[in-house]
């Protein structure tokens, strides 16, 4: 039946986007090298309006443990440099004039331990969002029995949402298993 079917499309639709959502969150997760992405969330004040910062300035990678920022314009140095430091990432920017260089300290075990619990968390969030997309799912099909879909039919569908949630976290166990490899390197 093709209401089934477009059930189980968008379910696998929103696992895939719970998927995506935990990688691009587990990227922000820094494991001790210098990536640009580590500045995504900064958000600078350019002519009055909250502007990412990649749309004010180059940022490059010359080393692994460093981040210089070129601003297009001079007059954004400050500015950047005040939203680095109001940022979380306990970085301290330093500026000659021209580019900012942000030097990532070598992570401590500690530190490591805590950026896995943090990548864990991220995992056991996307997982969650897996399973409410299953739990809906399967709300919406026993809505179509109601209706008169034969039950067989429900039952077949309910076990490929099953499969799926199966699928889709594996894809996440995988994703938490490479970060933690990624963030426990020295």
């Amino acid at each position: 039946m093709e209401e089934i079917e477009l059930f189980l499309d968008e379910a696998k639709e929103l696992m895939q986007k719970a998927v995506d959502h935990t990688v691009s969150e587990l990227l922000k997760i820094r494991a001790g090298k210098a990536m640009p992405n580590l500045l995504d969330g900064i958000m600078v004040q350019y002519y009055g309006a909250p502007t990412p910062l990649s749309q004010v300035a180059s940022i490059n990678t010359p080393d692994a443990r460093t981040l210089s920022i070129k601003p297009w314009e001079r007059n954004l140095i400050s500015e950047i440099e005040k939203a680095i430091i109001n940022s979380d990432l306990g970085l301290a920017p330093q500026n000659n004039g021209e580019i900012i260089i942000l030097t990532i300290p070598a992570l401590t075990e500690e530190r490591r331990i805590s950026l896995v619990k943090q990548a864990k968390n991220e995992c056991e969030n996307g997982k969650i969002s897996i399973r409410t997309v299953r739990k809906d799912t399967n709300d919406s099909l026993k809505k179509l029995q109601k209706e008169g879909v034969a039950e067989d039919e429900i039952k077949r569908a309910e076990d490929v949402v099953q499969k799926l949630t199966d699928q889709y976290s594996a894809k996440i166990d995988d994703l938490l298993v490479k970060k933690e490899a990624d963030i426990m390197k020295v």
